[in-house]
């Protein structure tokens, strides 16, 4: 099948595109990103029997003892829909991590705090989490490497938060 010139140099353009040092570098950051994520998810799940999603669950409830936090707290600290939250809080329910308890502020509110068996799963979790950490994310980079790395991912985050638009 024949092309027009117009064709051509849109494809051409395309090409240019999807291999920009831009769409590289950001591609770079996503793909490292996913697999560190898959990489903790998958030591979790082996040596602790819960996901990391779940352990991020319990790092939020457990990161100032004695906060209340509602689901939909919860649902916005892991950008999760309320759906999706409501599922994995059932999930952690189920398996003794967390309990829902009523606000006393508000009786429509369910809170969830962690259970005893929650707290425990959390210090086996955080250090399988911190190994794995350690081992793909610190360990490839110089100290100063890190220090440049973790500097510049703070800039985008204060960027991102700032820019609302």
């Amino acid at each position: 099948m024949n092309s027009t010139p117009q064709q051509d140099s849109a494809a051409e353009a395309a090409v240019r595109a999807a291999n920009s040092p831009l769409v590289r570098d950001f591609g770079l950051l996503i793909t490292s990103a996913t697999r560190l994520e898959q990489r903790i998810d998958s030591a979790l799940r082996r040596e602790c029997g819960i996901s990391h999603t779940m352990l991020e669950v319990l790092i939020l409830l457990c990161r100032r003892s004695g906060e209340e936090i509602s689901q939909r707290r919860l649902a916005d600290g892991l950008t999760l829909t309320s759906s999706g939250t409501t599922r994995l809080v059932d999930r952690m329910e189920e398996a003794g991590l967390v309990r829902r308890v009523p606000s006393p502020g508000d009786r429509r509110v369910a809170l969830v705090e962690p259970t005893a068996a929650g707290h425990t799963a959390l210090l086996g979790a955080a250090a399988v989490h911190a190994r794995v950490v350690e081992e793909f994310f610190v360990g490839p980079l110089t100290a100063d490497d890190y220090t440049r790395l973790t500097g510049a991912l703070a800039a985008i985050d204060r960027a991102l938060r700032e820019d609302t638009g």
